[in-house]
Order: C-alpha cells, then sequence, then structure tokens
C-alpha cells in the first residue's frame, strides 16, 4: 500500500518530515494530508490525516498515527531539541491538497491563496469545480471560472457552509448537529492527540515526558 496514494506537496523540514512519515501511516490505513511546522522555541509538528477507507476519524486513530510517526521521526530526528506532535484529522473546512481532495468537494466552497499573484491578485474564493495533477478550477464569487496552476496554490481549503456540514454528516452517516444544536469543531472536526516530545527522550504516561 502506499505506492499509488497522491501525497501532498511540501516544502524544506515539511517534505522531509512528510517523506519519512508517509510510508508508514500508508500501511496502517491512512493517508496524509498535511504536515505544518509552526514555533522556534518549541516547534509544533502538525499532522493532518485520514483514514484510507473513509470512515469517521476518531481519537484512537489519532492516538495511533501518534505514535507510530513519532517513533519514525526520533529515529529521523529532523528537529534538534525539544518538541511537539499534534494530529488530527482535516475537519470539515478541511486544507484542499490532493487531487481527490478537490473532486470529492465540488460544488463546494472554497477560498485559495497563491504564491504568485494571477490576474492581478492572490485571494480568490469560489465554488470548487474539480482538479487534475496540473491545475485546480473555482467558479468564481464575482462570476466566471478561473483555473490556478496547483504548484502555484500555497494554501487552500474549504469554507464551512450549512451545505457542507449537512454533505459531511450523511457521508459520516451521524447528524449535522449535536445535541447542543452545535456542529463539529471547526478546526479539526475530531479529537486531537498531542504529545509533547524531546531529542532522546521516551514518552511518559499520558503522552508526557518524564522528568
Amino acid at each position: 500500500m502506499g505506492t499509488d496514494i497522491e501525497r501532498p506537496q511540501h516544502e524544506g523540514l515539511e517534505a522531509r518530515i512528510a517523506d519519512a512519515i508517509a510510508p508508514t501511516i500508508e500501511s496502517m490505513g491512512y493517508e496524509l494530508v498535511r504536515v505544518q511546522v509552526s514555533g522556534k522555541e518549541r516547534p509544533v509538528v502538525q499532522i493532518m490525516a485520514d483514514r484510507a477507507d473513509d470512515a469517521p476519524f476518531r481519537v484512537e486513530d489519532c492516538e495511533a498515527i501518534s505514535h507510530a510517526a513519532g517513533a519514525v521521526l526520533d529515529v529521523e530526528d529532523p528537529i534538534k531539541g525539544e518538541w511537539t506532535l499534534e494530529v488530527s484529522s482535516p475537519g470539515i473546512d478541511r486544507p484542499l491538497t490532493r487531487t481527490k481532495d478537490w473532486n470529492r468537494y465540488a460544488g463546494h466552497v472554497a477560498t485559495l491563496e497563491l504564491m504568485i499573484p494571477q490576474e492581478g491578485r492572490k485571494r480568490f474564493r469560489g465554488i470548487v469545480l474539480g482538479a487534475d495533477a496540473e491545475a485546480a478550477r473555482l467558479k468564481l464569487d464575482e462570476g466566471g471560472e478561473a483555473a490556478f496552476p496547483r504548484s502555484n496554490i500555497r494554501r487552500a481549503k474549504l469554507v464551512l457552509t450549512d451545505e457542507l456540514i449537512a454533505a459531511t454528516a450523511a457521508l459520516a452517516g451521524v447528524p449535522a448537529l449535536d445535541e447542543a444544536g452545535t456542529g463539529p469543531d471547526e478546526d479539526t472536526g475530531t479529537d486531537t492527540a498531542v504529545s509533547p516530545r524531546a531529542k532522546g527522550a521516551k514518552r511518559g504516561p499520558g503522552g508526557k515526558k518524564p522528568h
């Protein structure tokens, strides 16, 4: 498993981390959606993943990926000193990083930001029309359609709408609203496993570094 899976594009440190962990989590039945590193004094490595079988992503999945990816990164040692590993699902307003994401969510609203301006601007919003390996397409809010080279997209994500919440709930086979009348969390859509780690240190009970 893994040779036919499209992996999102990353650069620099994030690319090294993605290349290191992707084969392992793919062998476990997951797909990498995004790796993001933030912070300087104690960097946070954020791993966003999906289940390959499209089943609901749960906290147990976060924990499984956290343990497996953490073990790989302890060996690869891409970051010196202390760092934190955070694993989550893409959530409802997910980033669009792969061709399958753009095509699966065609008909929903998304925003994107470019690295190099196109027609004098970097930010666009519209209805997703799909994508191939070369370009992603939107029906723009202001009218007309536009294609954007995938290599020039800095980031793109779905916009949280009632239609998207309903569609996501239908795919998962759950009600669109919980008992309190609120939808899933906008950022992750699920629980997140957070594991503080440090070079040469083992994880103690509850994911904390032993003293």
